[in-house]
């Protein structure tokens, strides 16, 4: 059974848990008898190769980079409320995490927004600045990949529109 390939050694994928990463190539192992066809993704940042069955890629959350429109509305995001909650630190959290390893920039978007402190709000602790860093990450790779710009740019433009909305 061959699965037919969405992606090409070249493209730029993001990987749920991971971000963005780029197709190496297309492999072909045979593994207990069955032959096996993977994406071979590298993630510069972490120096770090992944492979992912084609078979399995769908499931696996492994989707193209987002559209110019979706990194819109993120950024549309970024300019909202923040909607911290008062439950429990380690709760909110836990749902900060599955938001960034959704992989979903709007959702990722929430987290950077609700995260954020300006200049004149009380610090932040460790493990919040922690999350907010590694959102505030995420979404500068991607924005970055989308608009073709590297990722110190995208990480300024991020934090230009969070001032903004702050002030």
């Amino acid at each position: 059974m061959m699965n037919k390939l969405e992606f090409t050694a070249g493209d730029f994928v993001v990987y749920p848990a991971h971000g963005v990463g780029r197709v190496e190539g297309i492999e072909t192992h045979h593994i207990a008898g069955q032959t096996v066809t993977l994406y071979a993704i590298t993630f510069e940042k972490e120096r770090m190769t992944l492979k992912v069955p084609v078979g399995k890629a769908k499931d696996s959350g492994l989707r193209r980079l987002s559209s110019k429109d979706r990194i819109k509305v993120a950024l549309d995001t970024l300019q909202g409320r923040s909607r911290a909650r008062r439950a429990m630190w380690s709760r909110r959290a836990q749902e900060y995490e599955a938001k960034i390893n959704s992989g979903d920039p709007v959702s990722i978007a929430e987290v950077v927004r609700d995260l954020y402190r300006g200049s004149d709000q009380p610090d932040q602790s460790y493990s919040e600045r922690q999350i907010y860093q590694a959102a505030l990450e995420r979404l500068a790779r991607e924005l970055a990949a989308v608009e073709k710009i590297d990722e110190n740019k995208a990480t300024e433009r991020l934090e230009a529109v969070l001032t903004k909305t702050a002030a």
